[in-house]
């Protein structure tokens, strides 16, 4: 056998042991790397969201992980309370894995199905019926689908690099996730405005708009937590002291008012139209800076996830939780069906060219018979809990 032939032969081998390290070093980083970590840490049951290389997104199998965890410590003696973090210091939680949401979308995967379901199922499980004290440590990216995993339990620990929104009118999705029970119930028509722009609240602001209860400096975390942890059969009311006292020691940006402040009795007056185009006439009139930017943000924005957007709020004001979710889900499988979110997830996400081509491009050709028929029942298909 000639030399040429041997060192082929050697060089494939050498390539094939290669591809297979390669194989195997995947498998062995996937099983010492799951996305979320369940652990009991005193009397406490600790989730941490862990794939900080993609800002903690949440897939499927992460939900599918924190479900029966949640329920199984709602039952155990030895569990006082729950806390979420999320890992890597840069999100919480940016969101839910949306991009696989779209695939499945597009080839009629029944995924686009479940993993709303399931995700909604989760919230509910958080929000209404958790028993024992959740806490969110929300450090970081906390959007979408990260909203949902902390806005719906009793305490949310806000620090100084959160960064909070819901920009789903941005990508023709709409804010999911419990965005119709939480946002109406802010001070006045503040949900509504965060709802239809998108607009980010950072930091103590996240705690002045209402969407965290508590604010605490980042370097008073880990101290807290170990506080938390270590508490002896907690109620409901010991955690808050703990927070209140750690909330009391943090004065870092006390004396900045609230971003929104001066702009909130404007917010409350253009905001309160009964319908989209209404809000839009307003902001246009009204000539202010601050009105004239949020005019352009939403003519950013799809017109359905506007309108679409504004009736989930109105009628979440008054609905539960639970009946609230029934109805996103309608409106989830309303937009998998639709052509606005498979475009802004192109423009945004994949092709980053964030030139989405809407259709319909105006409000005034979004029907309301257009938008009543994404609320309308799913039949044997709504959600049930």
């Amino acid at each position: 056998m000639s030399l040429t032939v041997l060192t082929s032969a050697y060089g494939h081998r050498l390539r094939s042991l290669c591809r297979l390290q390669r194989i195997q070093g995947h498998m062995m980083s996937s099983r010492v790397e799951p996305g979320v970590l369940l652990e009991k840490v005193g009397s406490a049951g600790v989730i941490t969201i862990n794939r900080p290389k993609v800002l903690n997104a949440l897939d499927m199998t992460m939900v599918r992980q924190i479900y029966p965890q949640l329920k199984k410590w709602d039952n155990d003696d030895e569990i006082d309370i729950v806390i979420i973090k999320g890992a890597g210091g840069k999100a919480f939680c940016a969101g839910g894995d949306i991009r696989a949401v779209t695939e499945a979308g597009k080839a009629g995967d029944p995924l686009a199905e479940d993993f709303f379901r399931e995700e909604y199922i989760l919230n509910n499980a958080i929000g209404e019926r958790y028993k024992k004290p959740y806490i969110a440590l929300i450090e970081g990216i906390t959007m979408g689908g990260g909203v949902g995993l902390s806005v719906h339990g009793r305490f949310r620990v806000a620090t100084e690099k959160t960064l909070f929104a819901m920009p789903e009118t941005a990508i023709g999705l709409f804010p999911d996730v419990g965005g119709g029970f939480f946002l109406p119930r802010l001070r006045g028509k503040l949900g509504m405005f965060l709802a239809l722009t998108g607009f980010r609240l950072k930091g103590r602001d996240v705690q002045r708009a209402g969407v965290a209860t508590h604010f605490v400096e980042r370097k008073k975390i880990p101290e807290l937590e170990k506080e938390l942890v270590g508490l002896k059969s907690p109620s409901a009311e010991d955690v808050c002291r703990v927070l209140d006292s750690y909330q009391q020691q943090s004065s870092l940006d006390s004396d900045k008012p609230f971003v929104l402040e001066e702009h909130m009795s404007a917010i409350d007056r253009l905001f309160s139209s009964s319908s989209v185009e209404g809000i839009v006439q307003n902001l246009e009139a009204d000539g202010s800076e601050f009105a004239s930017k949020q005019a352009e943000t939403l003519s950013r924005m799809s017109p359905t996830s506007l309108k679409i957007t504004h009736k989930q709020l109105q009628a979440g004001a008054t609905m539960s939780l639970q009946d609230v979710l029934v109805m996103e889900y309608r409106l989830s499988q309303a937009c998998m069906r639709g052509c606005d979110f498979y475009e802004g997830v192109r423009a945004v996400l994949v092709d980053k060219d964030h030139s989405p081509k809407w259709n319909p491009s105006t409000l005034e050709e979004v029907t309301q018979q257009t938008v009543d028929q994404c609320f309308s029942s799913l039949g044997e298909k709504d959600l049930t809990f």
